[in-house]
């Protein structure tokens, strides 16, 4: 009889431990679904080429999408990556360990990849920039260089930087085309000395996919017009030369006004997320390369943000780019955190207004404004800006 009871308990135990599984899964699946993320299987390759299979948060083995999240830092900015990382993987990445890649133009310290393997057990891969991809434009000199670098050391922020200008020009035409990114789908741009305040529970990649979107973006501010004198310029020489890469419909009119005058509307690349078809594309190369022979990377100040911005708005229709109104986030100057209570709920954001929803002209203004046709873009790039 003492044995019969034994055995009793035992089945009872363990049927009520599947019914807790049971139940965890159900909640995890129904959040997948709640954001359209419901899981198939799939590959997703780390930065050596390698496949495997991870299980995902439903608790199913469901293979992660070929997707990483990427960042360009130096060692000494060890602590700040440290930090963000461990965010991200308390608000997302656990359940999912999608691989990071870390990329530095010096090799990196045995103290960066301890600190940072520290903080995930996802796959991690580190990996220096190919020389070519770091350096002087070959189309810019030294001389005129270092004259642009004292000429703006006091106009604006970085004015006078030489790296930061290194680093704008990499982001924007050479970060797509290391070794470590070539077998990715998607990437999500991370960067050191960010805070994320909310629960993410579902896969952006995933719904990246499933939603047919490109570009996702974060926050929309207003760039310094000092830094982009001759962006939109030097953007509409290339529109009239190329407008075989434009595409039928595009949503040009958040960047440049019906008067052809430029916007300064840009989304923070600091994050983004991003089907890297767009930057692979042969209208994104031909692009970059057009703004690199012009020199404004070095003798202004173009930023990847201004460029990513101008490409997503010149190549992408409307419904292609995605505001992550759900993800709060904090880069040094601008916060967004979701006002939405559905959304907030999921959230722990310091007080006053979010800067999205109070303050980003860029954000009302792409409410605003549709697509236009491929013959409405170049008439604008023909029209003479009326603030030159």
């Amino acid at each position: 009889m003492a044995s019969l009871r034994f055995r009793q308990a035992v089945l009872a135990t363990l049927l009520l431990g599947c019914l807790l599984v049971a139940y965890s899964i159900v909640g995890r699946v129904w959040d997948e679904r709640a954001y359209g993320a419901a899981g198939t299987t799939l590959r997703v390759h780390g930065g050596s080429g390698a496949g495997y299979t991870q299980r995902n948060a439903t608790g199913e083995s469901d293979g992660l999408l070929r997707a990483a999240l990427v960042a360009l830092v130096r060692n000494s900015e060890l602590d700040g990556m440290r930090a963000t990382v461990r965010q991200v993987e308390d608000r997302f990445n656990r359940n999912y360990g999608y691989p990071y890649i870390f990329l530095n133009d010096e090799d990196f310290t045995e103290e960066f990849k301890r600190g940072i393997r520290a903080m995930t057990s996802a796959p991690v891969h580190f990996g220096k920039l190919p020389k070519e991809h770091w350096g002087l434009s070959p189309y810019v000199t030294e001389e005129k260089v270092k004259e642009a670098l004292e000429r703006n050391k006091d106009r604006y922020m970085y004015g006078g930087s030489y790296s930061y200008r290194l680093m704008c020009r990499y982001q924007s035409g050479f970060i797509h085309k290391h070794p470590l990114l070539k077998d990715l789908d998607y990437y999500w741009r991370i960067e050191p000395d960010v805070d994320y305040f909310c629960d993410i529970p579902y896969d952006p990649f995933r719904f990246m996919r499933n939603n047919n979107l490109t570009y996702g973006y974060n926050i929309s501010p207003l760039e310094f017009a000092e830094t982009v004198e001759t962006l939109w310029d030097t953007t509409r020489k290339w529109m009239i030369e190329n407008p075989h890469h434009l595409p039928e419909k595009s949503l040009i009119h958040w960047v440049v006004n019906e008067k052809a005058e430029y916007t300064r509307c840009h989304f923070w690349s600091n994050f983004e997320i991003v089907d890297l078809s767009l930057y692979r594309s042969a209208a994104y190369e031909s692009y970059f390369q057009h703004l690199d022979r012009a020199g404004g990377f070095f003798y202004e100040r173009w930023g990847d943000a201004p460029v990513h911005s101008f490409a997503a708005a010149l190549l992408l229709r409307k419904e292609q780019i995605h505001w992550f109104e759900d993800i709060g986030y904090s880069h040094p100057g601008i916060t967004h955190c979701p006002d939405k209570p559905e959304m907030a709920a999921r959230c722990v954001c310091g007080d006053g207004v979010p800067y999205m929803y109070g303050r980003s002209l860029c954000k009302r203004r792409f409410g605003e404004v549709g697509d236009i046709y491929r013959s409405q873009a170049l008439e604008l790039a023909h029209m003479p800006d009326q603030k030159q």
